[in-house]
């Protein structure tokens, strides 16, 4: 049985509604908002185009007019509300997908990693305990945003955390490893960024040509480890 949590629903516009935990990054409140957006994925409320998980919030897109056409209620963002509420009340035991372990090659070299010396600074740690425990742990992927297939990852350990950059990057790499705060991500493609970035992967997270585009998909865990150079060239020719 998932424990009660405290929620609100509220409207985004005139065509979804986002059902909110809160504000923080929580993984039992994540576990509740995957398993949510997977029972209503499987429901196939009419109207509904798409369902957006996020760390601790779940937004449900809905096509008004499809729903009036085809059910006509007298208020169509309540009704919609009254689905959500409907799905919460429901009792899911089971995991809809097995949780995968994804490990990431990552290259900590000097010219894939502009914030490394300034990250073991700021913590007062040299740049190899910083990558030793970057890689040191398991990350969740809480949720895919900003970019198509970037996903947000905690949490990391306090003594390597770094606020986001004041003045952000104008070009970041595709598969720089950045640190925000607690956060770790992985840029897809190459974009302004404002993360620190310390690493760079060489394989593609994201390719519009694939059935699943993203190469990471939240509830993933995330195994970090370190390559050379030379590993990270092989790695991105043999794609």
């Amino acid at each position: 049985m998932h424990p009660v949590l405290p929620y609100k629903i509220v409207s985004c516009g005139d065509h979804a509604v986002t059902l909110d935990f809160g504000n923080e990054i929580d993984e039992a409140i994540n576990d509740r908002v995957l398993q949510l957006f997977h029972q209503i994925k499987q429901k196939n409320i009419i109207g509904v185009k798409d369902i957006i998980p996020a760390y601790s919030s779940l937004t449900v897109v809905y096509d008004v007019l499809a729903i009036h056409t085809r059910i006509s209620p007298s208020n169509v963002c309540a009704w919609v509300r009254q689905q959500i509420e409907s799905t919460l009340a429901e009792e899911q035991e089971h995991r809809f997908n097995e949780t995968r372990i994804i490990n990431i090659p990552v290259c900590y070299g000097e010219i894939y990693a502009p914030d490394l010396y300034e990250i073991a600074e700021h913590n007062n740690m040299t740049p190899a305990l910083v990558v030793q425990i970057h890689c040191s742990k398991q990350y969740r992927v809480f949720m895919l945003g900003f970019l198509p297939g970037f996903a947000y990852m905690g949490t990391v350990e306090k003594n390597i955390s770094m606020p986001r950059k004041t003045k952000p990057r104008i070009t970041v790499a595709a598969g720089s490893v950045g640190i925000a705060g607690l956060q770790t991500g992985i840029y897809p493609l190459e974009s302004p960024g404002g993360w620190n970035i310390i690493g760079q992967t060489p394989l593609k997270l994201f390719d519009a040509n694939k059935v699943i585009p993203a190469l990471l998909q939240p509830g993933d865990i995330v195994q970090f480890f370190d390559v050379t150079e030379k590993e990270f060239e092989e790695i991105r020719s043999a794609q």
